[in-house]
């Protein structure tokens, strides 16, 4: 039999196994596809762990981060916990009228008691932040465009505002909308005190912390958190001047300001993750698993579906075909049943990640953690293809090997 000769019939019989058992071929492939979405969705949520917190720094849209070391939490104290930027207000300012920075924001954030009614009271995370601007996404209502009088130099005597931005996730949890009041303060007394309007609704602070978020002018989320007297925040934020190098104006500003850290958007990130080492263990190890374990299944279908075939494999070495092309038709429908299986997978995975995503948001406020970019997506097709061949050649050969066509069709 001259060379195309072989592999025409090759094709042909490989063409047949698919064909001749639709159920079969059916499952073998659904359980393929199986495997690839597992591979896809696992390896989409490993990927989507370690580029979350890179892509919340990178969508605050800052050049530097100002902090006074790792916030703490404190139990016990109003708000629960220690912000290590004090005098935020006096240093800001200073900050801000340097020739090389543009903007100087300080921020905090605080645990706070919420409530619709006055009677029911949940906690939120309180920030203090600008609720305005261009880094500031309103989809409802409008921003707080007052400014923060309340500070009054320092004094902490001029009149509160009393308007907040909210999140989705939050005026669904209260019934509330634009123009409605909820009731903010670091205990429930003091919120019962302080009864705030809900101007707008913005998604842009519970994306960046990962929670449902009540957002006010700093000065008065300290006033309701009593932080007042040290001036405390979470951290301050700087974009330097247009032209600016942030690392020249880093090091200047380490050097102004020596009790302080100051450190580029890439450093910061870095900071963070160094501080979530688990965090980081879990996603590489879904990572893993996810590839060991679309192996594993994939492997496992090619086994029981080569081996079920052992009888028509020893037909053909009965009626005269050598091992070696036995083993080629076997491992030319397994790619088939492969690309078939994966296609098939590719389909379901990406449809899978979207409605995670959309239950993932839902639930913890984080969106788009499950992230499918053409290589996780690539990865797992190719695992699906690749590992039905290797596998069925290895048990085509193995099958082939270990029985003789007599043995086998007695």
């Amino acid at each position: 039999m001259s060379r195309l000769s072989r592999v025409r019939a090759m094709l042909g019989v490989a063409g047949a196994q698919l064909t001749h058992d639709p159920g079969r071929t059916a499952l073998a492939a659904v359980g393929i596809a199986l495997a690839v979405v597992a591979t896809t969705v696992l390896a989409g949520v490993g990927v989507g762990v370690l580029a979350t917190g890179e892509a919340k720094f990178d969508a605050a849209d800052r050049d530097l981060w100002v902090t006074g070391g790792p916030v703490r939490l404190s139990p016990g104290t109003v708000g629960g916990i220690e912000n290590t930027v004090v005098d935020a207000h006096e240093v800001s300012d200073a900050v801000g009228v340097r020739d090389d920075v543009r903007t100087a924001v300080p921020m905090a954030f605080q645990s706070v008691y919420v409530s619709a009614n006055g009677s029911e009271f949940e906690t939120h995370v309180g920030a203090g932040a600008p609720a305005r601007g261009p880094s500031v996404t309103i989809q409802e209502g409008q921003a707080i465009e007052r400014r923060d009088v309340h500070y009054a130099n320092g004094t902490y005597d001029g009149p509160m505002t009393h308007e907040i931005v909210i999140d989705r996730r939050t005026a669904a949890r209260f019934n509330v909308s634009v123009g409605d009041t909820l009731s903010v303060g670091g205990t429930i007394r003091t919120a019962r005190e302080h009864e705030f309007t809900v101007v707008g609704i913005s998604p842009t602070y519970s994306r960046f912390l990962g929670t449902p978020t009540v957002t006010m002018h700093l000065s008065e989320l300290q006033e309701v958190t009593g932080s007042t007297a040290a001036d405390r925040a979470t951290f301050i934020t700087v974009d330097v001047a247009d032209g600016e190098d942030p690392e020249a104006v880093k090091a200047a500003l380490e050097a102004e300001y020596p009790e302080y850290t100051v450190r580029t958007n890439q450093e910061q990130i870095r900071s963070i993750l160094g501080d979530q080492a688990v965090v980081i263990a879990s996603a590489v190890s879904l990572v893993v698993l996810a590839v060991v374990g679309g192996l594993a299944l994939t492997t496992n279908v090619m086994v029981a579906v080569v081996y079920r075939q052992r009888r028509e494999l020893s037909v053909l070495r009965a009626l005269g075909w050598s091992s070696r092309t036995v083993v080629g038709t076997t491992t030319v429908w397994a790619l088939s049943l492969g690309v078939l299986g994966s296609a098939l997978g590719v389909a379901v995975a990406l449809p899978a990640a979207h409605v995670l995503n959309e239950v993932v948001a839902a639930l913890v406020g984080f969106e788009g953690l499950v992230r499918t970019p053409p290589r996780v997506v690539a990865g797992g097709a190719a695992l699906g293809v690749v590992v039905s061949g290797v596998a069925a050649l290895a048990i085509s050969a193995l099958v082939n090997r270990a029985a003789t066509p007599g043995e086998t069709l007695r």
